[in-house]
């Protein structure tokens, strides 16, 4: 988990996530299933346990607020901690995307999880998706 702080470096040189309070930019309460930071300009959603219709809930507030932050958006999606995601989890995400693309953003996917890739490449969503290994390849694209 990261430490939140302003999102600058702080002046040591290393990125720390912005956890945004600013009016305006509302984020949604960390949940079991997600939570939302930014890393410089980037929006990124964290996933974690099982993505699914039952935890839907818990990430429906982070993936809609993800598409209303103003321009220049980029969208990660963090899958790292993800244990599990189904075709519905799936659905949130691509909608999740589409939203990001009509607003004239652009997403970016981490995921290591070789299951969750496989899903990836069965459903042909990793051309969609384009996913990459780590979160810090996916801040760099």
């Amino acid at each position: 988990m990261h430490e939140g702080v302003n999102g600058d470096g702080g002046g040591d040189g290393e990125d720390r996530p912005e956890f945004v309070h600013r009016l305006g930019e509302v984020v949604p309460p960390p949940t079991p299933y997600a939570r939302t930071y930014r890393i410089r300009q980037i929006v990124v959603i964290e996933l974690a346990g099982e993505i699914d219709l039952g935890s839907a809930h818990g990430i429906h507030p982070h993936l809609d607020a993800a598409a209303l932050w103003p321009p220049p958006l980029t969208v990660v999606f963090d899958l790292g901690p993800l244990e599990f995601i189904d075709c519905y989890g799936l659905a949130l995400l691509l909608r999740a995307r589409r939203r990001v693309i009509e607003r004239g953003g652009r997403t970016a996917m981490a995921c290591a999880h070789p299951q969750t890739r496989k899903l990836l490449a069965m459903t042909g969503l990793d051309g969609v998706f384009r996913p990459v290994l780590t979160l810090e390849e996916a801040l760099r694209d």
